[in-house]
């Protein structure tokens, strides 16, 4: 991978969580309301997936967001103003956190019911097909909502008429507050798209190079007109499903184990020049620190200074993304008219 697009997944990792982790301050001070679903510990998916996608691609996602808007594009201070539910907001402050919307993106949306996202990727990629464009749709969901019906349901449609779409499964493990070995008898993800001929791979959620290569190749298959695809990403949450989410479901060690993967310090890593001596290899494991020691051999992009003046980059960033939604001022009722008249005039009605 070249120098830039390796230091820009490197920035876009380290936005995101220094974006989510700013985000759970303000909620606790009351400056967003509602839900608020965080993403730290699964930037290597957002990151390597949408890097590996084309402008011209759309993107479906789930209530967890935030970062997958910021990847496609979406500038940070629009997407806190609207967390804060302001009229700066990327939707004026209509949506809120589980409904980040950019149509000039081909950012098609975050949906807050479980699901949700299947029927709406496969539509457009229903009219993708229907005018032959060399387009593609990412469809992100999360491991809880494989036991829904529209999950089969739009596969099969997918899969019968060879549609242009990324199935991306976020696994988590834990969906809600469940663990996946408990609510569902088939816990691949990966191997229920063989129901239905869909090619299908299991993948390192927290490997952001794995990530990448993965998502580049299915893409690649989607454009010679093959069909959907699948992707798993093995991936871990770092904190509980919401803020309301405390966590106390899952073992500490086993958060402990995943923080020790952490995708966002494992590519820190990997653009550092330095070189781990042999015993840090032998106790690294077959992890993601232990499979990324021989890239870093091979290349090194940046000093550890270039890397702290990257994370202050970023920590502004976030800093004025903040004081932009504080500043933005609240919707008013002519705002809601204009959302809820946006379509009159245009309904077609079947008769």
């Amino acid at each position: 991978m070249d120098r830039n697009t390796l230091i820009a997944m490197l920035r876009d990792m380290l936005l995101a969580r220094a974006f989510e982790e700013r985000a759970a301050e303000e909620y606790a001070r009351g400056n967003i309301a509602g839900f608020l679903h965080l993403y730290p510990g699964e930037e290597a998916v957002a990151v390597g997936v949408l890097h590996a996608a084309e402008p011209s691609d759309y993107v479906v996602s789930t209530y967890r967001e935030h970062v997958h808007a910021l990847v496609r594009g979406i500038p940070p201070g629009a997407v806190m103003a609207e967390l804060f539910g302001r009229r700066d907001g990327c939707c004026k402050g209509m949506g809120g956190s589980m409904h980040l919307f950019d149509r000039d993106r081909r950012f098609m949306g975050g949906y807050a019911i479980v699901g949700e996202t299947y029927p709406v990727a496969t539509g457009i990629a229903y009219a993708i097909a229907m005018r032959g464009l060399p387009e593609a749709v990412i469809c992100f969901f999360g491991d809880g909502a494989v036991n829904q019906g529209t999950f089969h349901e739009s596969l099969n449609m997918a899969a019968l008429w060879k549609l242009p779409v990324l199935f991306v499964c976020e696994n988590n493990r834990y969906q809600i507050g469940t663990e996946i070995h408990r609510h569902s008898a088939v816990t691949e993800v990966y191997k229920r798209a063989c129901a239905h001929r869909i090619p299908a791979e299991q993948v390192d959620g927290m490997d952001v190079l794995a990530v990448h290569r993965a998502t580049r190749s299915a893409l690649a298959r989607i454009r010679e007109d093959t069909g959907p695809q699948l992707l798993e990403m093995l991936t871990y949450r770092f904190r509980g499903h919401s803020m309301a989410d405390p966590g106390s479901y899952r073992p500490r060690v086993e958060v402990q184990a995943f923080e020790e993967k952490d995708p966002v310090t494992v590519a820190i890593a990997e653009t550092l020049p330095s070189y781990p001596t042999p015993e840090q290899i032998a106790s690294a494991g077959p992890d993601n620190i232990g499979r990324l020691t021989d890239h870093i051999h091979r290349q090194g992009h940046m000093t550890p200074d270039q890397v702290e003046a990257l994370k202050r980059e970023v920590g502004d960033t976030v800093e004025a993304a903040v004081a932009f939604a504080a500043a933005s001022p609240e919707p008013g009722m002519e705002d809601a008219w204009a959302s809820l008249n946006a379509n009159r005039g245009r309904e077609v009605l079947i008769r």
